[in-house]
């Protein structure tokens, strides 16, 4: 079984992010051996960086980095669902990330970006050098033009069986380098 943690980057009252996020992970979750644990950062509410040592020393003072490593150190893999905010990833998808280190070190992330014009791609970008800076393994790409499939009667988010198929694709990536990247690491 893989346990792939689903992080959803935005905060922002009325996100997108998070019907994007529940539809990958209703998506991942199907196939058999991905089990999902929806993380919410707006519920999670990781104060600004405030623990006095780095976050590779793992000497952490505060409860809630404390309750943050515990959850993110149980989980095999990644699907960060990132909005994209001028030209880069949020401020507290960056926060959480800050927070841990060896936690995130050697294990797989996928990344969904959604937005208008680049349907995230900046946002993803940016933070490529980040994900790597941390010792992930980037799998691969998801991008979800949200002005093209936002239905204004609505407001819900059209996505596509293209969609689906890409999101099924990623899954499967993740869940197949998941397993390697835990041999590897358990050997």
């Amino acid at each position: 079984m893989v346990t792939v943690g689903v992080i959803v980057g935005s905060t922002r009252p009325g996100r997108i992010g998070s019907p994007i996020a529940r539809w990958i992970a209703e998506l991942a979750g199907s196939l058999p051996g991905i089990d999902i644990d929806l993380i919410e950062l707006a519920e999670v509410a990781l104060p600004f960086l405030d623990e006095p040592e780095h976050a590779s020393t793992g000497i952490y003072t505060q409860q809630h980095t404390r309750d943050w490593s515990a959850r993110i150190g149980a989980l095999d893999a990644f699907i960060l669902v990132t909005p994209e905010y001028n030209f880069s990833f949020s401020a507290p998808l960056k926060n959480a990330l800050d927070y841990l280190s060896e936690e995130w070190n050697g294990k797989a992330v996928a990344l969904v970006g959604y937005g208008g014009t680049s349907s995230g791609t900046r946002a993803v970008q940016a933070l490529l050098p980040v994900i790597t800076s941390l010792g992930m393994l980037c799998v691969g790409t998801l991008y979800i033009p949200f002005r093209q499939r936002l239905d204004a009667a609505s407001g819900t988010l059209v996505l596509t069986e293209h969609d689906a198929q890409g999101a099924l694709e990623l899954a499967r990536n993740l869940q197949r380098v998941a397993r390697s990247l835990s041999a590897v690491t358990v050997a």
